[in-house]
């Protein structure tokens, strides 16, 4: 389905007006069920405090909650294990683990958690008082890493929409300072930690998650360098490859990113998927809210032009140029066509690796399942 809008942006598209049925599929609640093939992805993390807003994040990120019904969730109290496969790019598991459980006690065997994590993101709520928040993150990350020197540690100070700016930067930059002063102390100093300032009522998570998520594909040197030529070819200033489902976007050209423009392409996003579940469904009701046709061209009041296609079945392009530039519509299309067909073969190389390193492993020996649902070791 083409549509195309005249009309600026509006405020009013929140971030989970996705319908609730286009989204990546059913939530695995148990640690110990999924197949072979799930184990073998990459695995995130997500660690912290009770009541730091962990499950938030990730059924807002992940499952198109709207922020404020997270404020009815229950607290976690085992881990939760999420499945999130969209797409060749976006392909791994998020563990969400209970604060209030000790993952280190003996009924656990963390160094296979560990072992298999790609991420690791340690969640603080910047409004309360993040010491004991401190002591259990430099107490992960150290175990952590002499398990596997392999994970990024991502640390999100959560809930900063509620403090001024001055507040959020005096609270990154004191985290910052003991967690490092902490890892000096300890003889860490190789253990690298990315702070993000994140909220759920903003753009901020999505944006968090992307560069998350970013570090765990291998491909991405290769996307970058697609849409470096593609933009630099069309005439283009920004572009964005967006997982339509999470509106995470797992690459974009080598320009600093723009928090407005990304919040503008996000936004997009928001209104094409609307707008499709409205009036892109055929008279029989069949049909889709994204596929192979979808395409929007939005013209805002200020000489700038955003323009969506769909470049797989999850997958978007978004980008945003002048006016002047997309009087030259066919050399765009002509270029994205090049770019679409490259992404493709990318897609294909990844998926021939994946299948020659599965056909490699042999077949796991069963896991031991303590009572309280964590995995021991192989038997």
């Amino acid at each position: 389905m083409s549509n195309e809008f005249e009309e600026p942006l509006s405020d009013s598209y929140r971030v989970d007006s996705f319908p609730k049925d286009f989204g990546y599929g059913v939530e695995e609640t148990d640690i110990e069920e999924g197949s072979t093939s799930s184990d073998s992805k990459p695995r995130i993390l997500l660690m912290g405090l009770r009541r730091s807003g962990k499950s938030s994040i990730q059924k807002v990120v992940f499952h198109k909650m709207s922020p404020n019904e997270t404020l009815f969730l229950e607290s976690t109290n085992k881990i939760y294990k999420d499945d999130v496969s969209s797409t060749s790019f976006v392909n791994f598991q998020i563990w969400d683990f209970p604060g209030q459980v000790d993952f280190f006690d003996p009924a656990f065997d963390y160094e296979m958690i560990f072992r298999g994590t790609g991420a690791l993101i340690f969640v603080i709520d910047a409004q309360d008082d993040y010491v004991e928040a401190l002591g259990r993150l430099h107490l992960t990350v150290s175990r952590a890493y002499r398990v596997n020197p392999e994970i990024n540690f991502e640390v999100f100070i959560h809930k900063v929409d509620g403090l001024s700016d001055d507040h959020k930067i005096e609270t990154q930059r004191d985290i910052h300072q003991r967690a490092n002063d902490d890892l000096a102390d300890a003889s860490l100093d190789k253990l690298h930690l990315s702070l993000y300032l994140t909220s759920i009522y903003d753009h901020s998570i999505f944006e968090a998650f992307s560069k998350v998520v970013q570090k765990l594909l291998p491909q991405l040197p290769t996307l970058e360098n697609l849409l470096n030529i593609f933009i630099s070819n069309s005439g283009i200033e920004k572009a964005f490859l967006f997982d339509v489902v999470s509106k995470i976007y797992i690459a974009t050209d080598s320009l600093p990113v723009d928090m407005q423009s990304y919040e503008l392409c996000c936004d997009m996003i928001d209104v094409v998927i609307d707008v499709s579940c409205i009036y892109g469904l055929r008279d029989d009701g069949s049909g889709g809210a994204y596929d192979k046709e979808s395409l929007a061209i939005i013209k805002l009041n200020n000489t700038t032009v955003l323009y969506l296609k769909e470049v797989t079945k999850f997958l978007a392009l978004v980008c945003i140029l002048r006016e002047e530039s997309f009087e030259r519509k066919g050399l765009i299309d002509y270029n994205f066509h090049c770019f679409r067909k490259a992404i493709q073969e990318v897609f294909e190389v990844g998926m021939s690796a994946q299948r020659t390193s599965l056909s490699r492993l042999s077949t796991p020996s069963p896991k031991a399942i303590t009572q309280n649902g964590a995995p021991r070791s192989g038997v």
